[in-house]
């Protein structure tokens, strides 16, 4: 599976060869303004798969009951969870370090295979553990059917973050609108009304078929659009190289879920279970907002992976993009916070307005954190790039606990306080390191003479075996197959 060349030449590694390749590549090399079209897509697919899961939504809680809404919430959460832990970081080294064309396709494959497993035995894992700590889940594990569907469904939703990765990597994020914006959103809402006789099953049974339905329209669109086919074969794919970066940044993810996973139970435990309900629909408005943020870190990770010579031109491109966008949304999320929580009712908009007006202020600060997260990330100052989540973590959990009892405005102030002083952390380490990627260089082909052709062959050093010199032809479509 090829990935679009860049340039004449393709990037360093590629194997994008020369000849017919290389003006191949001259002739649909991307604009140089790419981050810009990258991060309008990837926002795209942040407001559509937000809007169309807000109706899905909508449309549960008018079929079923709060009870089976309930349930299902923890199992949909359950899920999401396990999709994220099996994911061991693979999602960023397909788009930081992406193999060589002919490995490309092992590359994905592997990936694809490891995370599926992973979810499935933790999926498992999951069910069994449920007498401990989810007794009244305790029907999905004594059905068979609904036991083997959590599984699947688990595997389904680690897979379908991982092909959004692939789309990423290979600069076409309009898949992924198409794909989890509208295929997926669509299916979700349609599977409520079939289904609402399974009771609490049938909602999970809708987010899972919308999470198989994705998966498998990715394979087919990687298939037309990249060439993908499955391919296990080891050689080239670079996944054992880079498994400190993957390390890392699992690492580094784990410490970012963190106080997503335990401020809300803080409120819970603290302010009680009204307060919680008031904090949750507040911080999922926010949460649209911050994605906006988060997408463009993701297109300049994107470009930046691709050209790394450009890292300082997509740093500033990307900074004044996320400044330029979240100042004046943050803005008016917090002028607008009465307005905008009066969709849920008067008690919200009464008593988690003023929350959701420091949550927005705070996305600015969000902002900052996810752009030099990114940055750090794409000059593999992985160090640095944990240290600043733990710092994240501990001063917005350790900040929660100490004001919770203040009121549930100063959460907001507490998750603020962590994002600022973690992106003021993070952009320090970028800054005392120069904002400098090394780019790494070809390693240079060795001239060999073939003892039976007695014709010169060129020998690849790293993989000690012949590289064939066959003349590339590309397709219309310009992608390497």
């Amino acid at each position: 599976m090829g990935r679009h060349s860049g340039g004449p030449g393709g990037r360093a590694g590629a194997g994008a060869g020369s000849g017919a390749a290389g003006r191949g590549s001259a002739r649909h090399a991307r604009p140089a303004d790419q981050v810009y079209r990258s991060s309008f897509f990837m926002m795209a697919s942040t407001v559509t798969t937000a809007g169309l899961g807000f109706l899905f939504w909508v449309v549960v809680a008018r079929f079923y009951s709060p009870g089976q809404v309930g349930l299902s919430t923890s199992l949909i959460s359950a899920t999401s969870l396990i999709a994220y832990l099996s994911l061991f970081g693979l999602n960023s080294t397909l788009v930081r370090f992406p193999a060589p064309d002919f490995a490309r396709n092992s590359q994905v494959s592997q990936s694809m295979a490891l995370v599926a497993v992973t979810a499935c035995v933790a999926g498992t894992v999951y069910l069994l553990g449920l007498p401990w700590y989810g007794h009244k889940l305790m029907f999905v594990r004594d059905h068979l059917v609904l036991a083997a569907a959590f599984v699947l469904f688990c595997a389904c939703a680690g897979l379908n973050q991982l092909t959004d990765s692939v789309f990423i990597s290979a600069r076409m994020p309009q898949y992924n609108v198409l794909v989890d914006g509208f295929i997926q959103g669509l299916t979700k809402l349609a599977l409520p009304f079939a289904l609402v006789g399974f009771g609490a099953a049938g909602i999970v049974g809708a987010t899972g078929g919308g999470y198989a339905v994705a998966v498998a329209a990715s394979l087919f669109l990687m298939r037309r659009r990249l060439g993908f086919g499955f391919d296990f074969r080891t050689r080239g794919t670079r996944l054992m190289e880079q498994f400190g970066f993957s390390v890392a940044s699992y690492a580094s993810s784990l410490l970012n879920l963190a106080p997503l996973m335990v401020v809300p139970l803080i409120v819970l435990q603290v302010r009680g279970a009204e307060d919680a309900g008031y904090y949750y629909v507040a911080f999922q408005i926010s949460s649209m907002l911050t994605a906006l943020s988060y997408s463009v870190g993701e297109a300049m990770f994107t470009e930046a992976s691709y050209d790394e010579s450009r890292f300082p031109e997509l740093l500033r491109r990307s900074g004044g993009i996320i400044a330029g966008v979240q100042i004046p949304a943050a803005a008016v999320v917090a002028v607008g916070s009465g307005l905008l929580l009066q969709m849920f009712g008067g008690a919200y908009a009464t008593r988690a307005q003023s929350l959701l007006a420091v949550l927005a202020v705070g996305a600015v600060a969000v902002g900052l954190n996810t752009w030099a997260s990114f940055a750090l990330k794409i000059a593999r100052r992985m160090k640095h790039l944990i240290l600043s989540n733990v710092v994240y973590a501990a001063v917005t959990i350790g900040l929660a606990v100490l004001w919770a009892p203040r009121g549930l405005v100063w959460i907001g102030w507490a998750w603020g306080a962590g994002n600022l002083a973690s992106g003021v952390y993070a952009a320090a380490a970028l800054l005392a390191g120069r904002v400098r990627v090394a780019v790494p260089a070809a390693p240079p082909a060795l001239v060999l003479h073939d003892p039976v052709l007695h014709d010169p062959v060129l020998h690849d050093p790293v993989l000690q075996e012949p590289v064939l010199q066959e003349p590339q032809m590309l397709p219309a479509d310009g992608y390497y197959r």
